[in-house]
């Protein structure tokens, strides 16, 4: 496949990693306006493409024996997107301590925020218990911890 037929993954600006997402049918209710659920599957999205672009992808942390995991999740949903919208999620590292990383989000229409999420992921084991990030996985998230 040739690089232009790839999707996007977005960009970093600074330690902020932005990837566009365009509202589709399936991501909306009766309404026309997007789901609430949505919101979440565009974070998640946000999170994966910023990990995958700094060198923390789900593949190179699954050759590390290494996943994250949700721990928690806070939403602050503000105005709805609709149907065909073009959003912007924004993805950046609020913290970082032992196994923990803390996201900071937000989904953003022509400038406006629409949405935004504090997500704490836990780095864990293939068993599901909490282990600190591999030197590997540090390495590769230490450009985009604040105060660096």
């Amino acid at each position: 496949m040739a690089s232009d037929d790839l999707p996007s993954a977005g960009v970093f600006k600074g330690c902020e990693h932005r990837l566009p997402v365009r509202v589709y049918y399936e991501d909306t209710d009766f309404t026309g306006l997007v789901y609430h659920a949505s919101y979440i599957r565009f974070f998640e999205r946000g999170r994966s493409d910023f990990l995958r672009l700094a060198g923390a992808g789900h593949v190179a942390m699954a050759a590390l024996d290494t996943a994250f995991a949700v721990v928690r999740l806070e939403v602050d949903f503000r105005r709805a997107a609709g149907i065909d919208d073009a959003l912007v999620v924004a993805t950046r590292i609020a913290w970082a301590r032992g196994p923990r990383l803390r996201f900071a989000q937000e989904i953003e229409r022509s400038g406006e925020m629409l949405c935004s999420a504090g997500v704490e992921a836990a780095c864990i084991d293939p068993a599901g218990r909490p282990r600190r990030p591999p030197p590997e996985l540090s390495r590769a998230l230490s450009p985009y911890l604040p105060g660096l």
